[in-house]
């Protein structure tokens, strides 16, 4: 059995229990998603109110993610995750409760589901993190495409389970089972909880900074942040097939809760089906053809789901859509996560969710309110084209996948030579390091030096420049500030191994009897 495998990686037990508590979990959510939107459809027959249901499970995640991944970098991930996944069991009790006893309007129908988007927004960085960890590195990939089938195979699962369920006995009852699920993924942290984060003697991270060092790593990072831009594009674009499907299947088709279950369920299948071959896919192709092959086969589906009139040809379409949406997600999550080094990879994954289901949830929004002007199928076309229109991006924005040194710790050149060492938050600090170069070296030097601009800025300096000693014309200085003495040991932590190299080939221009020295200045006044 070859390693990193999708059947290997199952072997691993703690990645087993959680991806197994996950999966149940995932098949909850996906039913109560479904059962939101069609109560909905039915209350008030408004395309514009159906489609703000998805806003309320996915704009959590807009609003949350990146708190949710400092918590998740910086606290103990299991009671975080047991703390949401209650909140999320109350929420769901209220809605089957209210919903039995039909006691409930649109607005609070909204605003529950709101409450229970906001614990899977705190639960997901913690527990993506965790999954993550709890494989080898060479087998991220395939763990993320295990996920992700899970994930999508209850998409496939839950709203056809939900749309019967519903037909049948009610949406109340397919809250139940969404409750169930919750209670399943409760279970499976206890009995696996997360990985601790390693003991360290760091001051620890605030919330506000932890969300300032988290953007400015994804500013200042390239490969991240084109990732994260891509994301949030074709996330926008594609939200509309999903946002609309209760319409395509109400008002195009004329089919009732069940069809409706079995128009998601082919979204599902279809993105099953890829993550089997996706593996296979992805060694024979390079990432970036299958990101481009996406995005062209979605929005072909999304135009017949806007114009065909046969029900066959829609699920057809909506199976390869599916397939699509799986490959190039789980594309771009694998790139995302494996150029994180340790210290921000939930933030990382809070900024993938950040930018896929924040860019979903608005885009649902627009594109509900664009067919309540336009009507359904000029919507459902402009989305085809803007889809097509982000394969553009490959350009200004290639995908890359992060190698081991990428984010491999690496110890810094310098001890902390310093008097009295300030307090934690004690600052801004500037700290100075001089190079005196070989004569004639003086222009590879500086484009050697400036290659370290975006590692001092994305790990936590807030100004960063070169200077040249007027008196000495080989003698030049490298100056960066950081906000705090606090911030700036943690920047000194967050060096990679390929920070070192590029530090190395820096040092390789300074004759060897010269040494490298580093000053370090608090500011006083």
């Amino acid at each position: 059995m070859a390693a990193g495998s999708l059947s290997h990686t199952l072997r691993h037990p703690t990645f087993r229990g959680l991806w197994s508590g996950g999966a149940v979990y995932f098949v909850g959510n996906a039913m109560q998603s479904m059962a939101a939107t069609w109560e909905m459809v039915e209350a008030t027959n408004s395309g514009f109110l159906a489609a703000l249901v998805q806003t309320a499970v996915f704009l959590p995640m807009f609003l949350l993610s990146l708190p949710a991944g400092v918590l998740a970098d910086t606290t103990d991930r299991r009671r975080l995750i047991v703390a949401a996944l209650l909140t999320q069991a109350v929420s769901t009790t209220l809605l089957a409760v209210l919903l039995a006893l039909d006691a409930i309007g649109a607005t609070g129908l909204l605003f529950l589901t709101f409450v229970g988007g906001c614990s899977t927004a705190l639960i997901t960085p913690a527990w993506n993190s965790s999954v993550a960890d709890s494989v080898p590195r060479e087998e991220l990939g395939a763990a993320i495409t295990v996920v992700s089938i899970a994930y999508n195979a209850a998409r496939a699962l839950g709203p056809t389970l939900a749309g019967f369920v519903f037909a049948l006995v009610g949406g109340a009852v397919v809250f139940l089972f969404a409750l169930a699920g919750t209670l399943v993924m409760l279970h499976s942290v206890r009995r696996h909880p997360p990985r601790p984060h390693p003991p360290t003697r760091l001051p620890a991270e605030r919330l506000w900074g932890g969300m300032l060092a988290a953007l400015r790593f994804a500013w200042h990072s390239g490969p991240i942040f084109a990732q994260l831009v891509r994301t949030a594009a074709y996330s926008a674009a594609g939200s509309a097939l999903w946002a609309l499907l209760p319409v395509i299947g109400q008002k195009r088709i004329g089919l009732g809760a069940s069809g409706f279950g079995l128009l998601m369920g082919c979204l599902g299948v279809g993105a099953v089906g890829a993550g089997l071959v996706i593996g296979r896919l992805r060694s024979r192709v390079s990432h970036e053809r299958v990101v481009q092959g996406g995005c062209v086969v979605f929005a072909l589906a999304t135009a017949v789901g806007a114009w065909s009139p046969w029900v066959w040809t829609i699920y057809a379409a909506l199976l390869a859509a599916g397939a699509a949406w799986m490959a190039v997600m789980s594309t771009f999550n694998t790139a995302t996560q494996s150029s994180a080094p340790p210290w921000v990879r939930s933030r990382a994954a809070a900024l993938h969710a950040l930018a896929a289901l924040g860019a979903f949830a608005l885009g649902s929004a627009v594109w509900g309110a664009v067919s309540g002007l336009v009507g359904l199928q000029a919507t459902l076309s402009a989305s085809a084209l803007a889809m097509v229109a982000g394969v553009l991006l490959a350009r200004p924005l290639p995908l890359r996948m992060g190698a081991a040194e990428d984010v491999t710790p690496a110890s810094p050149w310098h001890d902390l030579f310093v008097a009295e060492e300030p307090a934690p938050e004690a600052g801004p600090v500037a700290v100075e390091i001089a190079y005196r170069v070989r004569p004639g070296d003086q222009e590879a030097f500086l484009d050697a030096l400036s290659q370290l601009r975006a590692p001092r800025r994305r790990d936590g300096a807030t100004f960063w420049r070169i200077y040249r000693d007027l008196a000495d014309p080989t003698r030049y200085l490298e100056r960066f500030i950081v906000a705090s003495w606090a911030d700036y040991l943690h920047q000194r932590s967050r060096a990679t191994l390929a920070d070192q190299e590029l530090e190395a080939r820096v040092r390789a221009f300074v004759p060897a009897d010269e040494a490298v020295t580093m000053q370090h200045y608090i500011a006083e006044r």
